[in-house]
């Protein structure tokens, strides 16, 4: 969404082109772009009763090369070169679509093995590799095969369908570049990754989809359902459920005409051969991000006041004027406050960890008291003998809160440490859980039978503590070999599922701040709980101590 962002509703900003070039001439800004927002019923490509053949989809009119440099948006298009059994689809596609063309070109014997060819791969590709391109290439003279290939340029150019997505055009058409979760098509593995369906029957670029969407007039008012077929050029992911299960991108100007935003001309309204003016073409949003070092706070004073200036500088017979800041209708917001609605439950979810670790804190205490307290009593003659020569009640004090700030300290790093190493490696290790190596199973088997081991080499002392012992660490290590056996024999498992959880991976960004004031409370808590034992053994009579038992 970049760090800041100018909204002005369905009616569309006017002379938004102008307002960015002022943008983008502020050394702080890195780049602005517009955005036409507006939701449309988006038809599937689908064979009818396969899948829901309609998508309601929030439509993003973007310009692909500036929407990159605010967004990132280049490095999360999904398909990069099309892999050898799509290459195959887009061949027959071609070959079905323009069978006279190819038939003109062709000799009989030549074109009636290609039908053949064509007709075996179009019921074999579902399940399986045909090599249809070797057969294609093999039946075809060198003239011939080139021209095939001039029919799509993604078969001659494997790298065209990442620039396809990157200028949103196919073969001279306006194109749809749709949130990989769009398409019912697409299906995440066990390790995470995602897959086409059916063999890649179901990959989206090799098909057109028809959107349609709703303009609205400047008094609220609908009018008729405006509706145009785009090609799918690529897929995005971003990363975020929410996103990629509901939004395309289409090219500006295509959602812009959608939505009656293009431009136009303003007739005279007694005559209507007479045009006085003209309506500019409008964007409904202005996505601006900052240079590095510069937040998103201190962007949006500057943006503020670059859209006063730009109001200001408007000529005075401008027939359509953007609107001023006093417009209720017009924000500008940074990303938090505009994403209030989802970071807000994020937050009052932080609160509550943070409510939770405060009753931590009293369990650490406790447990700090309840140890010390043992400590003092077992170490009563100790305490005795330092205090009959001499020691004060504050040295003895000092003893106990040393002991507890050197374990509090390193508890405190060590928990620091394994947090960090966890958080920093959560997804491989979710992948892992997922779809365990066979080496853990292994490994906790052997585990598990030497404990065995030792554990009757120990039972023959009589003792019953080595017998409980080895039970339990059998028992863990050989669940933990019997559990990975399990997972592996059902193909692994998908823990975190994107659907749930709204990300496609487990965030492992570390919140330092909050580590840092999670660490030094458990400290400082660790002297609390220190502090009452500290003081009994200070008040301990040394007389009394040393006939202690």
């Amino acid at each position: 969404m970049g760090d800041v962002i100018v909204t002005y509703g369905i009616s569309g900003l006017p002379h938004y082109d102008e307002l960015i070039a002022q943008l983008e001439e502020n050394s702080n800004v890195l780049a602005a772009t517009p955005i036409v927002d507006g939701w449309g019923l988006l038809r599937m490509p689908y064979p009818e009763s396969e899948a829901k053949q309609s998508e309601t989809v929030q439509v993003w009119g973007i310009e692909p090369i500036s929407f990159a440099k605010v967004t990132s948006y280049d490095s999360s298009l999904q398909w990069k070169t099309p892999t050898e059994n799509q290459r195959d689809w887009l061949l027959l596609d071609v070959i079905t679509e323009n069978q006279e063309l190819l038939r003109d070109e062709m000799q009989d014997d030549d074109w009636n093995e290609l039908v053949e060819v064509a007709n075996s791969a179009s019921s074999a590709l579902n399940y399986e590799d045909v090599g249809l391109w070797a057969a294609v290439q093999q039946i075809m003279s060198d003239e011939q095969w080139s021209r095939t290939l001039a029919l799509d340029e993604r078969l001659g150019n494997p790298d065209a369908i990442l620039e396809q997505g990157l200028t949103l055009m196919q073969n001279g058409r306006d194109g749809i570049v749709s949130g990989l979760h769009v398409s019912e098509g697409n299906e995440r593995q066990k390790d995470g990754t995602y897959e086409v369906v059916r063999h890649d029957y179901w990959w989206l670029p090799r098909f057109d989809g028809t959107l349609t969407m709703l303009p609205v007039d400047s008094e609220g008012g609908v009018i008729e359902p405006e509706s145009v077929i785009l090609p799918f050029v690529n897929e995005f992911q971003s990363g975020v459920f929410m996103i990629d299960e509901s939004r395309i991108f289409v090219p500006i100007h295509t959602a812009q005409k959608l939505l009656h935003l293009d431009e136009a001309q303003i007739v005279d309204e007694d005559d209507p051969t007479e045009i006085v003016g003209v309506d500019p073409a409008k964007a409904t949003s202005i996505l601006i991000r900052g240079v590095a070092g510069i937040s998103a706070n201190e962007l949006e004073i500057i943006v503020e006041n670059i859209y006063d200036q730009f109001i200001a500088g408007m000529p005075f017979d401008t027939t359509v004027m953007p609107p001023s800041r006093s417009n209720p209708g017009l924000t500008i917001h940074t990303w938090e406050e505009q994403q209030r609605s989802f970071t807000g439950p994020v937050e009052k979810e932080r609160e509550l960890m943070r409510t939770l670790f405060s009753i931590v804190y009293l369990v650490v205490a406790a447990l700090i008291l309840s140890i010390f307290w043992s400590i003092v009593y077992e170490k009563t003659r100790d305490i005795g003998i330092l205090r009959s020569i001499g020691a004060s009640r504050g040295s003895i004090v000092w003893i106990f809160l040393q002991y507890s700030l050197v374990i509090g300290v390193l508890g405190s790093a060590l928990g620091l440490l394994v947090g960090w190493l966890i958080t920093k490696n959560i997804n491989e290790i979710h992948d892992a859980m997922g779809n365990p190596p066979l080496g853990m199973a292994i490994a906790a088997f052997a585990i598990a039978g030497g404990i065995t081991i030792l554990t009757i080499a120990k039972s023959r002392g009589g003792q019953m503590l080595p017998i409980v012992l080895g039970i339990l660490g059998f028992a863990t290590f050989a669940g933990i070999g019997a559990l990975a056996l399990f997972i592996k024999s059902i193909g692994g498992l998908v823990i975190w599922d994107a659907s749930v959880y709204y990300f496609s991976i487990i965030p492992n960004n570390v919140d330092w701040p909050s580590s840092i004031v999670t660490a030094f409370g458990a400290i400082l808590f660790c002297l609390i709980g220190a502090v009452i034992p500290a003081a009994k053994a200070a008040d301990t009579d040394p007389v009394k101590a040393l006939r202690h038992e």
